[in-house]
This record gives C-alpha cells, structure tokens and sequence, in this order.
C-alpha cells in the first residue's frame, strides 16, 4: 500500500515539515538565487535540510522542488534541467528517509507557475498541465509517496496541476493560499476551496491552506472548511500548514514572529479546528517543529477555538475571515458585495 495513504489509515495526525527557504537563506542562499537548483549544486546542504525535519519529528517531509517547474527554472535558465532537477530532490530526500530507518512520507512539492492562467492570463490550462504533469513525473521517478501542489490561489491553476500531477496515479495533495481578507489572492474563500475539490480532473486525498497571513488564518480557514457539510464521509482530510507568524523586515531581511510555543499553540488548534496533516510554512524551523511534534503528542482532541480564542492566542484575524467564522458572510461574494446589495435593495424601496 501506499505509504502516504497507509500513515493516513494509521495515524490520527501526520504532522508535516517547515520552510523550504528560510531555512536554505540559513545555510547561505542568495537572494534571488532559485533553491531548487541547490538540488545539483549543494546536494549535502539538502540532504542536512532534510535531515533536520527527519530529525525533529516529522512524518511527512516535502522536496526542495516548489519552483521546479518550466517557467519558474525559465527565470533562471533551467528549463532544460527540469527532470534532474526534481528528481534529484525526490532522490536525495528518499535517501535521508531510508538512512533514518523512520517510517515517513516522501512528498514532491510543486508550487505556483509563476503564470496568469486564462481567462485573466496567457497560459492555457493545457500548457500549464503539461508543465506539471512533466515535474510530477519526475518527482515519482526520483521515488515520492504523494504529488503535493501548494500555494495556488486560483481554480485555473488547481485544475491545471491536479491535471498534471493525475499523471503519476500517486495520492495528491492541494493547497491554496489565503492572504487577503481571509481569501486568496484570486478571491477564493476557503468553502469554495472545500467545494472545489469534487470540481478537479480528480479527487485529491487531502486539501486545505498553507502560507498566508500566519498561523491564525490557516487555523481560521481550516473551520470556515467545515461550516456547512460533515467532512468525515465526503471530503479528503484537511492541511493546516500556517506561517510562523507574522513576517518583519529587520536589519535588511525578512524575520517571522512566531515563537516554538506560539507554533505548539498554533498546532493543537489547528487539531481542534479539524485539521489532519499539520506543519509549518515560512519562518518555521526545526526547533518550531520539535515543539509541534511534542504538543500534538500530548494533546487530546477538543472542540473548535472560537474567534475570540484564536485572537488571543495567535493574533488578529483579517475581518474577511472573522465575518466567515461568524457566518454573515456570502459564500461567493463577501461582505463588500452584501453591503452593495443592501444599497441596491434600499435604493429600489425609494
């Protein structure tokens, strides 16, 4: 059986890794540099960034592939590279699994093209399906458990890279980003992203959020999941992957506020609000992860923060998210458009 889908049956919650970049910006990337490229160049300071998150108690640990695909490695001029690339990646993370003699999930991280998809863009869904099909394809030969799309904001680029990554006929995995008012950058509440998962070329085995605005929106967005259908029986199971918290420009370069205790705070809410597959996004170490490893095992499974509860303990929510938990907010159309059609509603009566 599928090792990723075989933990899932076995473990109530599969706590994941935490940042790609800010931890390889640690061990000397260059601004601008693209780290996917370390995959060839700097083989041991991936293998030790794997290690690291082996180590601190991760189940399921993600490549260094995120940019890995033809227009992102076109920035650099990598495109001819592609499938070294993310098979390298998959392969030397393969290697650090097996020499830890761990039981832990391989998963070959793709993130955004970098494109506009149409009807708003130039990239075709096609075009960007077959971008992904051929990184996905790559990452399975270099040996991962499960295709893991993150950080899309729009339903054009999800279907094109669950499209893509359909190919391998491995378990996959999607999640989006919600950053502004509590939706994507595209306008994508996070009932939508629940709903959109029985519009894809197939049924991921788990979705949900990572990246964003922190830690109190992912858990935020993970109940706004929940608000009108029970999960357990339709639905994949859900991924918090949050920010550690909130991103400071200091002494020339980009900080995170989260602490290990806030992330342990954050981790046993994220369990309450119904989340499964539970790690860290940028910022995140592995001392957070250490952390998060040790309050999910101590942890026991309560009922749902409320707003006030999030707040107090991770941070302001942005009022789009705030509204969505209070449930005065219109699925598709927000408060804004609630508003407007309240003027419109008054305007006839006069």
């Amino acid at each position: 059986m599928n090792r990723f889908l075989r933990l899932l049956e076995e473990k109530s919650i599969l706590l994941l890794d935490g940042a790609m970049g800010t931890n390889l910006f640690s061990m000397g990337l260059g601004s601008g540099e693209a780290p996917e490229l370390w995959n060839l160049s700097e083989a041991e300071k991936i293998r030790q960034h794997y290690k690291s998150f082996i180590e601190a108690g991760s189940d399921l640990v993600l490549t260094n592939s995120f940019g890995g695909n033809f227009y992102r490695l076109g920035l650099h001029n990598y495109q001819e590279k592609i499938y070294d690339i993310n098979f390298e990646g998959a392969k030397l993370l393969v290697s650090e699994i097996k020499k830890s003699g761990k039981d832990i999930v391989a998963a070959g991280s793709m993130g955004p093209t970098g494109e506009i998809l149409e009807p708003n863009g130039p990239l075709s869904i096609e075009d960007a399906a077959e971008a992904y099909a051929v990184q996905a394809n790559a990452l399975k030969d270099g040996g991962v458990d499960v295709i893991w799309i993150e950080t899309i904001s729009s339903i054009e680029e999800a279907t094109a890279s669950v499209k893509g990554a359909k190919e391998t006929g491995l378990p996959i995995v999607i999640t989006m980003s919600v950053d502004s008012n509590g939706r994507t950058m595209m306008g994508i509440a996070p009932s939508e992203i629940r709903d959109l998962q029985s519009q894809l070329p197939c049924k991921p085995s788990a979705f949900g959020v990572n990246c964003g605005l922190g830690a109190a929106e992912v858990v935020a967005a993970v109940i706004n999941m929940h608000t009108e259908k029970d999960l357990s029986s339709t639905y994949p199971v859900i991924v918090a992957k949050g920010n550690c918290g909130i991103p400071e420009w200091l002494n020339g370069k980009i900080c995170y506020s989260g602490t290990p205790e806030l992330m342990a705070t954050y981790a046993t809410m994220a369990v309450d609000a119904g989340a499964r597959l539970i790690g860290g996004c940028c910022g995140t170490t592995p001392t957070h992860v250490v952390a998060m490893r040790k309050a999910i095992d101590l942890h026991s499974k309560s009922s749902a923060p409320t707003i006030e509860e999030i707040e107090s303990r991770l941070g302001q929510l942005s009022t789009g998210a705030r509204a969505q938990m209070r449930g005065d907010i219109t699925r598709l159309g927000g408060a804004a458009t609630q508003r407007s059609a309240r003027k419109r509603k008054r305007s006839r009566k006069k």
